[in-house]
């Protein structure tokens, strides 16, 4: 059977057959699956999009292994997505790892109060969660080097600007692709040499900016040109990937509907709520990570809107909610766990292969600009 062709630019820059790149999801919290695992990345790259690897809260072997699993099951290209923080945890030491409760002991005494309140309020059990010290969130830097020395086809920063690594990566033939919820961010990117700018508007899960996706895609196509622009945030099938195409856009970053996929890496509990979510059941808060982002609704944002706090700078922020995270999971305490999702996911009421995914946001894609257009538009 002939295969459906739909390319742009996107394409001949990473030689891949269709403009879709599935985001790079780290966990929200610690201990909590990886959002993007090798066989997400895997699935979408064989099946004619661009898969990335979320590479926050692996150990820097760890990526190396999971970048070398990915080249032994597929001969495609492929992305690895990092978080590059400006602040990090000084975790140095003769440690393999730290228990996250003596990490949470050392928090200011009015988070700490807290904490211990909330648990002896819900009788909540302690956890034995173990805080890595050679995370590619803790050493970056490393990080980076693994994905050179790996010749990565396309790196990615979830968080942070890249370009310090821009020279480096393209004398070994590699893409650096950064993402942004403004387009004065956006244009800083431009300028250090990035090839490829992502730009998320608010609709999207996880980290999140303040900008509409609708209103975002043409300021930031105006700002950074010549360097081509990705759409992501509120799309999550083809009708989405044709409306980024008409904006001027090469292509599309999916995050959402690739969580919500069998080879997905999101808990189940956090699947399902993607599936009986409406358009308003996500929240947009600092209590995952000190920085705005998009997740799941849960009784853990009333619990946090409660305790009038402001959190933590990142990445303390991540302790103090990964502690409490881990006691609901192991409590038994559903309605107070969530994961990072958009708004998309209302959209969203079956948990199908990657490649399905894929294959039908492309066959839709085609039929809106091919078909629908032509016959519902009158142009003169």
């Amino acid at each position: 059977m002939k295969r459906t062709v739909l390319r742009t630019k996107l394409c001949d820059m990473l030689g891949i057959e269709y403009p879709i790149i599935s985001a790079g999801m780290g966990p929200t919290l610690i201990g909590e699956p990886n959002g993007a695992p090798v066989e997400l990345v895997v699935a979408v790259s064989e099946a004619g999009g661009l898969g990335v690897l979320g590479g926050a809260g692996f150990s820097i072997d760890e990526l190396q292994k999971a970048i070398r699993e990915i080249k032994t099951q597929t001969g495609k290209p492929f992305g690895v997505d990092l978080l590059l923080p400006k602040d990090v945890l000084n975790l140095e030491g003769s440690h393999e790892a730290i228990p996250l409760k003596s990490l949470i002991e050392q928090l200011p005494k009015p988070y700490l109060d807290w904490y211990n309140k909330v648990k002896a309020e819900m009788d909540l059990p302690d956890i034995d969660l173990m805080v890595k010290t050679d995370t590619t969130v803790v050493q970056p830097h490393e990080a980076i080097r693994v994905c050179i020395e790996e010749k990565v086809p396309l790196f990615c920063a979830g968080l942070g600007n890249p370009g310090s690594m821009v020279n480096e990566a393209h004398a070994k033939g590699m893409k650096v692709l950064g993402i942004t919820g403004n387009a004065k961010n956006a244009r800083r990117m431009a300028e250090s040499g990035l090839d490829l700018i992502v730009a998320q508007g608010y609709e999207g899960g996880g980290h999140t900016g303040r900008v509409g996706t609708l209103a975002l895609l043409p300021q930031v196509i105006d700002s950074v040109y010549p360097v081509p622009v990705l759409a992501a945030g509120g799309i999550g099938d083809g009708r989405g990937l044709a409306a980024a195409l008409a904006m001027g856009c090469i292509g599309v970053w999916v995050g959402t509907r690739f969580l919500a996929t069998i080879e997905g890496g999101a808990m189940d509990l956090c699947k399902q709520r993607i599936l009986e979510a409406t358009d308003e059941d996500t929240r947009v808060s600092k209590l995952y990570t000190g920085k705005t982002s998009r997740a799941n609704y849960t009784r853990f944002h009333d619990l946090w809107d409660s305790s009038g706090l402001e959190a933590l700078p990142f990445p303390l922020q991540v302790l103090l909610a990964s502690a409490l995270l881990g006691s609901f999971v192991k409590g038994n305490k559903p309605d107070y766990i969530g994961g990072f999702a958009g708004q998309i996911s209302g959209l969203i009421k079956t948990i199908v292969p990657a490649r399905q995914v894929v294959e039908e946001m492309v066959a839709e894609a085609v039929d809106i600009l091919a078909r629908k257009l032509p016959q519902e538009v009158t142009i003169q």
